[in-house]
């Protein structure tokens, strides 16, 4: 018995110094995580085998949250069980979360309105997103049917500009896609197991939906801050496909309209989001941070990553079965076109409109994106090459 203790405990020691490792050094964003991920888990240490992985990469594509963040709990739970799975989100997440607080922590010493660095941050979120548009728009519009889903997403999100038209538009994107794409035929299912039970997942499924339901009641009811935070958050990491970069428009409506920080505040928090390693919704720290200190930068981590360790475990037992369904797979197809949508809805408000102001800006704009892009240097060189720039072009 003390010699399983042991091992359990040795287990779970690796899991944290491996996804530490991995939450300090993997920068590019989801795609390049799981990559990362590859590289590690299946390659060299033999976690999981190839066919195991992409099932796991499949389910988590499959569901709303922060895809490499949700294939990294994935992996401890098949290696350490759930506190395996918390221990490699832990890892993973934590440091860039640190690294986020104490970006908050220095500006409150300096003045952000006028700081030309902070200017060339904002011009680099332009060509995060940017890429991520061309990226994603590719892959997932490749015929006319998903490119008029996409339109008819990016239409809708400009329009009107409120947190429901963006789950009203996944939805109905669903429908849409599940009406034109149905008969689509099934893939072959690579079966692998996880040590949750069915019993466990129905529990996690069932919290997930009742927060969902529950949290604006609850928020109406007491007015309470804390209550108004875990509620934004929470619904914001709960509704979002298609990655990190599509947070972005459900997190500004929630925050910035609302005064509980400035359009500044914010594009500058996701430009220095780009700079650090991890996961993209660890954006939420900094948002935390800047309306209630540290305290709350970890809680609305916290928040934010809730519904994707509730789903990830929730459906674990039943993924099997689901991505047979070729009607799921149909709406499946729906939903990723209005995702390029809501993008480029994003790309355009607030994103450019907060950042292109000058031709100077659009200049450096094209600089960084060309670095990016086609001579692929690293995310964090690009970060800091917008920081400098902007604080150049602030002399002009």
């Amino acid at each position: 018995m003390r010699n399983k203790k042991e091992s359990r405990l040795r287990t779970w020691l690796e899991i944290l110094l491996v996804s530490t490792r991995l939450g300090l050094t993997s920068f590019g964003g989801p795609i390049a995580h799981l990559g990362y991920f590859h590289e590690e888990y299946v390659r060299r240490r033999k976690w999981l085998d190839e066919k195991a992985y992409v099932d796991l990469v499949a389910l988590c594509q499959f569901l709303p949250g922060p895809a490499s963040s949700q294939v990294g709990i994935g992996i401890g739970i098949a290696r350490g069980g759930i506190i395996g799975g918390i221990i490699s989100f832990l890892g993973f997440t934590l440091p860039s979360v640190i690294a986020l607080i104490l970006f908050v922590l220095l500006l409150n010493t300096f003045s952000i309105e006028d700081a030309g660095w902070i200017e060339g941050l904002k011009i680099v979120a332009v060509v995060v997103v940017a890429h991520a548009v061309l990226g994603m728009a590719k892959n997932l519009t490749p015929d006319l049917k998903r490119k008029s889903i996409a339109l008819l997403a990016l239409i809708i999100t400009l329009l009107w500009q409120t947190t429901f038209t963006q789950v009203g538009v996944i939805l109905l994107a669903g429908v849409i896609g599940f009406l034109l794409y149905r008969n689509q035929t099934a893939d072959d299912a690579n079966t692998v197991n996880f040590p949750v039970s069915r019993r466990l997942g129905f529990i996690c499924l069932s919290l997930f939906f009742a927060l969902l339901v529950a949290l604006p009641i609850l928020r109406d009811i007491t007015s309470n801050q804390w209550v108004a935070m875990m509620d934004s958050f929470y619904r914001s990491g709960a509704l979002v496909f298609g990655g990190g970069h599509v947070v972005l428009p459900l997190l500004e409506r929630e925050f910035v309209p609302t005064g509980w920080m400035t359009a500044q505040e914010f594009l500058a928090g996701y430009g220095a989001a780009q700079a650090v390693p991890g996961p993209l919704f660890t954006f939420a720290a900094y948002l935390g941070t800047v309306i209630k200190g540290w305290q709350g930068g970890l809680f609305a981590t916290f928040a934010i990553f809730l519904p994707a360790f509730l789903l990830i475990i929730g459906t674990l037992p039943f993924w099997n079965a689901l991505r047979t369904n070729p009607n799921i797979k149909g709406a499946l197809i729906g939903i990723n076109a209005g995702v390029v949508g809501i993008l480029i809805s994003a790309l355009y408000n607030p994103i450019w409109t907060s950042s292109i102001n000058r031709s100077v800006d659009f200049a450096l704009a094209a600089l960084l994106f060309s670095m990016l892009v086609y001579w692929k240097l690293p995310p964090w060189v690009v970060v800091l090459s917008g920081a400098v720039g902007g604080l150049l072009i602030s002399y002009i």
